[in-house]
């Protein structure tokens, strides 16, 4: 309550994606950040199956930049980082082998494909009293914690490195 910007997001965002009531065989993870004078919540829908395959199904976003000229810009930037984030968060890894990088492109560099990215739902918490905050890297520091919050409800398992395929995600 002593921070008003991130509780309307974190309402914003927990009413938007109906939170504490995923659809059946989902669960939910939460994570808020603040900087350049924005502040924005991320919720992430997962699924976890038995033999440890992650599905990130939907991201709701909420964001307050403050006084909004032109909100499909904010929005597309949002998802834009929230896309890059994912993409770190869930698979990219530069692995070194005697010394060398493993990696020499985009063939054995595992980005994000589209088959992979979810629904992505941004609402805009309206603040045109406020100064204008930045958009540019705010979509992209929340989508990790809140995927790996939502496979800790699923799993009962903390991640605490990335990329999350590294971890073991099987259930017991």
């Amino acid at each position: 309550e002593k921070s008003p910007r991130y509780l309307a997001v974190m309402e914003r965002a927990a009413k938007e994606a109906n939170w504490g009531h995923p659809p059946e065989g989902r669960y939910q993870g939460m994570a808020v950040h603040g900087a350049f004078g924005s502040f924005t919540c991320q919720i992430a829908e997962v699924s976890v199956s038995q033999d440890g395959k992650l599905k990130v199904h939907r991201v709701t976003c909420a964001v307050d930049c403050g006084m909004v000229v032109h909100p499909d810009t904010v929005k597309s930037q949002m998802e834009g980082g929230l896309a890059f984030g994912l993409s770190g968060a869930l698979g990219e890894a530069i692995t070194l082998k005697d010394g060398r990088v493993e990696q020499t492109n985009f063939v054995d560099y595992p980005l994000l494909h589209m088959e992979d990215m979810p629904s992505v739902d941004v609402h805009i918490v309206d603040n045109p009293t406020a100064e204008p905050g930045g958009i540019g890297e705010s979509g992209v520091p929340a989508i990790a914690p809140a995927v790996t919050n939502a496979i800790f409800a699923a799993t009962g398992k903390r991640i605490r490195s990335l990329p999350i395929r590294l971890h073991n995600l099987e259930r017991s």
